[in-house]
């Protein structure tokens, strides 16, 4: 086995080093993240496995305080022949253990790891105290490489940190934003990491394989998640006895009912989704699905919400007596169709038949009713879906707020998902997934395959 390769984490104060850490190894729970000032009092180590072994144990580190008096005070130490000379000298010093404690506890760990990362946050300006804490790194004699944090934010100093960096001869280093990771920064860090570490080049080389791998698997995952949902909720079917229709008490329960299943699916895949990108449930507010303060009642079950989805469709409209029976089955101010009921039909009545969120699939022989989901209410849902894969994509492990969706897909792009989509309607049955695998129907199997296919060109427009 490959020796593990150890890294030191550093940084001023407040950089977001153990930000970066909780998104380098997708541990949400490692180490306190706060805006107060060193909130990293102690060295602590988390290792990033590859194959169930340790590859690269990383050293979160205390914030570096006041590098600009350690720096006049170091220069002051005699008989130092060499810069790592006068750390080693440092650190046998009584201010080791006293007005630069910290800071010692930083240095401490440089000169036992293969490499240091210098986590910068770029918003900060240039100052003299970040000079004073890259010319005392570089006393360590390890390879540094600069991580520039906050890039993103509009007054990140970006060029400004470039230009000093430099000026120091750091010219290998890496933008990352550990709130929000840029595609691909992941695997730039290990690689750069390796162009420092030549000697270790082919152990971080399989780490980037191994992530390369493991984003594969996860993407791929998240996918059939989604496109299992949908095939799911386009088969779901209730059946109504005549007998429980014509009573509108127990009418409105299958109504209820159904409703809260759709919902309860929902919630199911979010929260599966989570957990597949390393995230906790409810990291992801009860509202994915934004628009309506993301309260998905409101969201998939909303009239106006459902009408704007109709026309985005195309599926035209109808009024009032268009609706039939079906209305009657839709109304109480919950369900799709409660704006038929009041003259203002949701799209889908004229081209499909049947109302927005039951239809009625007459069955005089069995005198059997059928709630169905319609396809208004599928767009919905898919459109955020897709969405919230997206933003998970670009979510790092050091985000402190809520998952929020971002902008739902457009027409246009879930048409055509849409349509394939329509193959299991006519078959009720995969509305349950199938415990084991070899029991999954074929056809189902590949549907969901077609569905995560046509997914990831969707997510990958919008984060590539």
């Amino acid at each position: 086995m490959a020796e593990l390769i150890e890294v030191a984490v550093v940084g001023h104060t407040n950089a977001g080093k153990t930000s970066l850490l909780r998104t380098l190894t997708r541990r949400i729970a490692f180490g306190e993240i706060s805006d107060r000032p060193g909130t990293t009092r102690h060295v602590e180590s988390v290792d990033l496995k590859v194959g169930g072994a340790s590859a690269v144990r990383f050293f979160d580190t205390p914030g570096l305080e006041d590098a600009v008096t350690l720096l006049d005070y170091m220069k002051a130490l005699e008989g130092c022949p060499t810069p790592p000379d006068r750390v080693r000298a440092f650190l046998r010093g009584p201010e080791a253990n006293r007005d630069f404690e910290q800071e010692a506890k930083v240095l401490r760990k440089m000169l036992e790891v293969d490499a240091g990362m210098y986590v910068i946050d770029t918003r900060e300006p240039v100052l003299p105290k970040f000079r004073a804490e890259i010319e005392i790194l570089t006393w360590c004699a390890r390879p540094v490489m600069p991580v520039l944090n906050f890039v993103r934010e509009p007054d990140s100093r970006k060029t400004e940190w470039l230009e000093t960096l430099a000026a120091y001869n750091m010219h290998a280093c890496v933008q990352f934003d550990a709130v929000a990771p840029f595609v691909g920064s992941e695997r730039l860090l290990y690689q750069d990491m390796a162009t420092l570490l030549r000697e270790r080049r082919p152990d971080l080389m399989r780490v980037v394989e191994h992530l390369e791998q493991q984003r594969r698997e996860r993407q791929a995952a998240a996918r059939t998640i989604v496109a299992d949902l949908l095939v799911s909720l386009a088969a779901m079917r209730q059946p109504i006895s005549e007998e429980d229709y014509a009573d509108e008490p127990r009418r409105e329960g299958f109504v209820r009912d159904f409703r809260a299943a759709v919902l309860l699916a929902s919630r199911t895949a979010v929260d599966d989704l989570l957990a597949v990108y390393g995230f906790r449930p409810g990291d992801a507010d009860a509202a994915t699905l934004p628009g309506l303060d993301g309260r998905w009642e409101d969201d998939l079950f909303n009239p106006e919400t459902l009408r704007d989805a109709g026309r985005k469709l195309g599926t035209g409209a109808a009024v009032g007596a268009a609706v039939g029976l079906t209305a009657d089955i839709a109304f109480a101010g919950m369900s799709l169709g409660a704006a038929t009921a009041a003259g203002a039909a949701i799209g889908g009545l004229a081209s499909q038949g049947w109302g927005q969120f039951g239809r009625r699939l007459a069955n005089k022989v069995r005198g059997v009713q059928e709630l169905t989901l319609e396809n208004e209410v599928l767009f919905v849902l898919a459109a955020h879906m897709v969405a919230l894969l997206a933003a998970l994509e670009l979510r790092g492990h050091a985000a402190q707020g809520k998952v929020t969706a971002g902008r739902p897909a457009e027409p246009a792009e879930l048409k055509p998902l849409l349509s394939r989509l329509q193959a299991a309607r006519g078959h009720p049955d995969w509305a349950q997934r199938p415990r084991r695998a070899a029991a999954n129907p074929t056809r189902r199997t590949q549907l969901i395959g077609q569905l995560g296919e046509q997914l990831r060109k969707m997510v990958e427009a919008r984060t590539g």
